[in-house]
C-alpha cells in the first residue's frame, strides 16, 4: 500500500527494501577471524561473493599489516570503528569506514559483526529542510532562548502547550508566557544552565490555557553554542509525561492507602481515613457508608457474613464518614452517624446489590436516588463519581462513593481500579475493626458479670476497689480482684492477673476466681489454698482440648503463667497473712502516712507445679491502709518498675478524703499514654479493730460444760445481748462438749461480737467434725445438727497447732457502737 504524500524515489524501498539492505556492507567474523556471514553490500564493497569469502580468513581481505599487540588490544573492545584498508577482488585499494562489534552475548559465537555505509557521501549531505521539519513537527515541544531569556523561537507542539501563536509570544520570558510557579522554576533552572552550561532536569504540573485537562511535563534546559562553543541562548524541551505522572500518583495513593488505612482498630476511625486518603489527590468528595447493623459494635450475626441486598431494593446505609476537599458551603445533607436511603435504581443501591464498583462519568444526579442528596451534588456542580463496595470476606459492608467537582478531569477505568483497590484494603480494616470490637465488648461485658458486682461489708475493713481495662488492640483483659468474708470475722482480699486478653482470658479469670472462693471456703491458709490452686491450674491446662500443658493455647485457656496474691485479715489479733504467686507485693500506708511495699516470698506463677509456696504474716495498726493491684499500675511500656513503684509511693503518701478517693488518685497518676496499655485492678482497704471479743482457755473436763454456759450468759449479758444468750448458751454447750468427748486439749473458747455473733472452740486435735443422721435410739449424734439448726453458718478451720470449730448466729437486736 503507498503511503499519501511519500515521494517516487522513497516508494522503491516499499515495502519489501524500506531500508535499502544492499545500501550497507555487512559480514561476521568468528572468534578465530573467519568469515562467517557476507551481505549483497559486502559484495557491492569489495566484489567477492559469499561463495569466495565466507569460511576463509578475514586477513586476505585487508590491503594493510596489522600489528599482532593491535589485535590483542581491540579483541577485549566491545566496539571498535576507523578507517580499514581493504583489497578490492580485482586487486584495487579501497578505503572504508569499519564499524565493528564485538559480540559478547552468552548465546552468541565471541566473534565480530562488522558494518560499512556504501553512500556514505550522501549520508553526510545535510538537508536542511528536513531539519526544519523535524524541528517544528516533533512530538516534543522546543523552545529556544537568547541569553536574556527572551523566547525567540518554538515549534508548533510549544505553541500548544501555551494556546498562543508565535508572533504572540516572541520576545517574551518564561513567566510572561505562563505566569506559574513552575514558569519560575523553569527559569531559575535556564539561569543556572547559562551560568554554569550545564543542563537542568524538572518537571512540571499544571493546565495549559484553553484546555480542561491537567498535564505533566518533563523539562531539561541545554545550552545553545555557536561553532566556537560560545553559550548564545538556552533551548528547553519539555515532554508531556500526563499518564506516566497519573500512574505514579495511583501507585503512590495506593502506597498511602496500605501504611494510613486501617491503624486503629476502631470502624469510624478507619473509614475516616479512607476518605482522608483520596481527598484532595484522588477525588474531590469522598463519602464512606457501612451498613446500618456493620458499623461498629451494633453489629450483629456473625461477623463477615452480611448479604447485600436484593437488585432493585431500596437500601439504608449509615453514614460514617464524609470529607470535602474545601470546607464551607453548601453544607452536607446529612450529618455522620445519620442512616440514609437510596432508591433501588440509584448507582449505590446497583454497587450493593452487585458486589461490583460503578462509574458514572459524565454523572447526572437524578441517578443518586435521595432527594436531599441529589441537591447538595447539583450545587457542587458534580461532573463524575464512583460508588465502590468495601467488600471483605466475601461480604458487602457498605460502599464509598467518591465524586469530582474542582478537578476538571472525568474519573475513568484506571481510576475505578485504583478506588476498588483501595476500598478492598480499606474494608479488610473496617471488617477486622468490626470483629475486634464485638470480641472486646463480649470479653468486657463476659468480665464485667465475672466481677464482684458489689463488694461485701465486713466488720474488719472498709474497702474500695477499681477496674480499668486495657484499651489498645488486645482489648480486655483477665485481671481481677475480690473480697471474702471468712469465718471469725475475718475477711480475705485477693487480686490475681490472667495472661492474655479477650474472652479466653475474662473466661479463665472467672473460673480461677470461683476456684478461689471454694479454697476459702474451707478456710485454708493462704499458702495452702495457692498451692490447691496451682495444683487446679495445672490440671485444667493439661485438659484443654485434650491436649498436654505444652501446648501453649491449652495453658494459656487453663491459666497456666497467671498471678494470683491472697491475704487474710484478723481484726482481733491485726495480723495479715500473705501468700504469692508470682505477684507484686501489696502496698501499705501505716497511720502516720509512712508507705512501705511488702516484700514477700514470691512464690512461682500458677501452673508450674512441685514447687512451694511461703505466706508471710505482717501485723498491720487500726486504720492502716493496704493496697493490692495487677501489673498493669506499675509496669510501663518499658517496663521500669522502679519509675512505677515511685510512682505508686508518691501518690499513695498524699493525703486521700476517702479509699475511694485513694483509688481515684492513684489511677490518675497514671500517664496518658499508660492509663490503657494494659488491665489494671486495684482494691484498697483500712483495717479495723474488733473490741468485743472475749476468750476463755478451758480444762479437758466434762463438767466445764456449765461453767462455759455461764460464761458466755454473762459476757452477753455486758455486752447487752441478754436476748441472744439462750441460743449462744446452747451452742457453746455443744462445741465444748464436742471437744471434750472427741478432741484433745488444750481448749479455747471464744466469743466474737460484731455484726453477728461467732462462737468459736479450737482444740489441740486435727480431726475434723461431721454431720451425721443419729437413730431413734442413739444417745447422741445430734450436737453438730443441733449447731447447723441454729447458727446461720458453721464451720471448722485447721491450723498448725489443731482445729477450730466456729458457728456465727444473727443477733436479735443492734447494740450501738457495734
Amino acid at each position: 500500500m503507498e503511503q499519501p504524500g511519500l515521494p517516487d524515489s522513497a516508494k522503491a524501498f516499499l515495502p519489501g527494501d524500506r531500508f535499502d539492505e544492499a545500501a550497507t556492507a555487512r559480514a561476521t567474523v568468528d572468534g578465530h577471524g573467519t568469515v562467517t556471514g557476507w551481505s549483497e553490500g559486502a559484495r557491492r564493497l569489495l566484489g567477492y561473493s559469499p561463495a569466495e569469502v565466507v569460511g576463509k580468513p578475514a586477513t586476505r581481505l585487508l590491503d594493510q599489516d596489522v600489528p599482532a599487540e593491535l589485535v590483542r588490544g581491540i579483541d577485549v573492545l566491545p566496539r571498535w570503528s576507523g578507517t580499514v584498508a581493504l583489497r578490492h577482488r580485482d586487486g584495487h585499494r579501497v578505503e572504508a569506514r569499519v564499524l565493528a562489534h564485538h559480540r559478547l552475548e552468552a548465546d552468541a559465537d565471541p566473534g565480530w559483526f562488522l558494518v560499512s555505509p556504501l553512500d556514505g557521501e550522501a549520508a553526510g549531505l545535510w538537508d536542511e529542510s528536513l531539519g526544519v521539519w523535524a524541528f517544528e513537527q516533533t512530538p516534543c515541544a522546543i523552545g529556544v532562548h537568547d541569553i536574556r531569556l527572551r523566547r525567540r523561537r518554538a515549534n508548533r507542539v510549544a505553541e500548544g502547550a501555551t494556546s498562543l501563536p508565535e508572533r504572540e509570544w516572541r520576545g517574551l520570558r518564561v513567566p510572561e508566557l505562563a505566569p506559574h510557579p513552575s514558569s519560575d522554576r523553569l527559569e531559575r533552572a535556564m539561569a543556572r544552565t547559562l551560568e554554569t552550561g550545564e543542563p537542568q532536569y524538572m518537571e512540571a504540573y499544571g493546565r495549559v490555557p484553553g484546555e480542561s485537562r491537567e498535564h505533566a511535563w518533563s523539562q531539561q534546559t541545554f545550552p545553545v553554542r555557536d561553532p566556537n562553543g560560545v553559550v548564545r541562548g538556552v533551548g528547553v524541551t519539555a515532554h508531556d509525561i500526563t499518564e506516566q505522572y497519573w500512574a505514579r500518583k495511583r501507585l503512590q495513593t495506593l502506597n498511602d492507602a496500605s501504611v494510613r488505612i486501617g491503624s486503629t482498630l476502631d470502624v469510624v476511625r478507619t473509614a475516616a481515613e479512607l476518605a482522608a486518603v483520596t481527598v484532595p489527590e484522588f477525588a474531590d468528595l469522598v463519602a464512606v457508608s457501612l451498613l446500618p447493623d456493620l458499623d461498629g459494635a451494633e453489629a450483629t450475626g456473625p461477623p463477615g457474613e452480611a448479604p447485600g441486598p436484593p437488585p432493585g431494593c431500596p437500601v439504608r446505609l449509615r453514614l460514617v464518614a464524609h470529607k470535602p476537599a474545601i470546607s464551607g458551603p453548601p453544607e452536607a445533607a446529612f450529618a455522620l452517624g445519620d442512616v440514609v436511603s437510596y432508591s433501588g435504581d440509584s448507582a449505590t443501591a446497583e454497587c450493593l446489590a452487585t458486589g461490583r464498583a460503578v462509574l458514572r462519568a459524565p454523572y447526572d444526579a437524578s441517578l443518586l436516588g435521595n432527594a436531599l442528596l441529589e441537591a447538595e451534588v447539583r450545587a457542587l456542580g458534580v461532573h463524575s463519581a464512583m460508588a465502590v463496595p468495601l467488600r471483605a470476606r466475601g461480604a458487602t459492608l457498605g460502599v464509598a462513593v467518591l465524586v469530582r467537582h474542582r478537578t476538571p478531569d472525568l474519573f475513568d477505568q484506571d481510576d475505578l481500579l485504583l478506588a476498588a483497590e483501595i476500598s478492598a484494603r480499606a474494608a479488610v480494616a473496617i471488617d477486622n475493626a468490626r470483629r475486634y470490637t464485638r470480641e472486646r465488648d463480649t470479653a468486657a461485658t463476659l468480665q464485667r458479670t465475672l466481677l464482684p458486682q458489689r463488694l461485701p461489708r465486713a466488720a474488719a475493713m472498709d474497702v474500695a476497689s477499681r477496674y480499668l481495662p486495657a484499651g489498645g488492640p488486645g482489648g480486655a483483659g483477665g485481671d481481677w480482684f475480690d473480697v471474702i468474708p471468712l469465718s471469725s470475722a475475718r475477711v480475705a482480699l485477693v487480686v490475681g492477673d490472667v495472661v492474655g486478653h479477650g474472652v479466653q482470658a475474662s473466661a479463665t479469670m472467672g473460673r480461677l476466681r470461683t476456684a478461689v472462693r471454694t479454697l476459702a471456703d474451707v478456710d485454708l491458709a493462704p499458702d495452702e489454698l495457692l498451692t490447691h490452686l496451682d495444683d487446679l491450674v495445672v490440671r485444667l491446662s493439661a485438659e484443654a482440648d485434650g491436649t498436654t500443658p505444652d501446648d501453649q493455647a491449652a495453658e494459656l485457656a487453663g491459666g497456666f503463667g497467671s498471678t494470683c496474691l491472697y491475704a487474710v485479715y484478723d481484726p482481733v489479733s491485726r495480723v495479715c497473712t500473705l501468700a504469692s504467686a508470682g505477684h507484686p507485693g501489696p502496698a501499705v500506708i501505716r497511720p502516720d502516712g509512712t508507705v512501705d511495699i511488702l516484700e514477700l516470698p514470691v512464690g512461682p506463677p500458677l501452673g508450674v507445679g512441685d514447687l512451694p509456696f511461703e505466706a508471710t504474716s505482717v501485723t498491720l495498726p487500726e486504720g492502716s491502709v493496704i493496697a493490692l493491684y495487677t501489673d498493669g499500675l506499675i509496669e510501663t511500656p518499658d517496663h521500669d518498675l522502679a519509675k512505677g513503684f515511685t510512682r505508686l509511693r508518691t501518690s499513695l503518701a498524699q493525703p486521700a478524703a476517702d479509699l475511694d478517693d485513694l483509688c481515684d488518685r492513684l489511677l490518675g497518676a497514671l500517664p496518658p499514654a499508660e492509663r490503657h496499655t494494659d488491665d489494671i485492678a486495684l482494691l484498697t482497704a483500712r483495717t479495723r479493730v474488733l473490741g468485743r471479743v472475749a476468750t476463755w482457755d478451758l480444762p479437758g473436763d466434762p463438767a466445764i460444760v456449765a461453767k462455759a454456759r455461764k460464761l458466755v450468759v454473762a459476757q452477753l449479758g455486758a455486752w447487752g445481748l441478754d436476748e441472744d444468750s439462750f441460743v449462744a448458751e446452747l451452742l457453746v454447750s455443744e462445741l465444748v462438749t464436742n471437744a471434750i468427748r472427741h478432741a484433745a486439749p488444750p481448749i479455747r473458747l471464744r466469743l466474737i461480737h460484731e455484726r453477728h455473733l461467732t462462737c468459736e472452740v479450737s482444740d489441740g486435735s486435727s480431726t475434723a467434725p461431721h454431720l451425721r443422721r443419729a437413730r431413734a435410739n442413739d444417745e447422741g449424734g445430734r450436737g453438730l445438727l443441733l449447731v447447723a439448726r441454729l447458727s446461720r453458718g458453721w464451720g471448722t478451720r485447721h491450723s498448725r497447732s489443731g482445729k477450730t470449730i466456729w458457728a456465727e448466729t444473727t443477733l436479735s437486736c443492734t447494740v450501738p457502737g457495734t
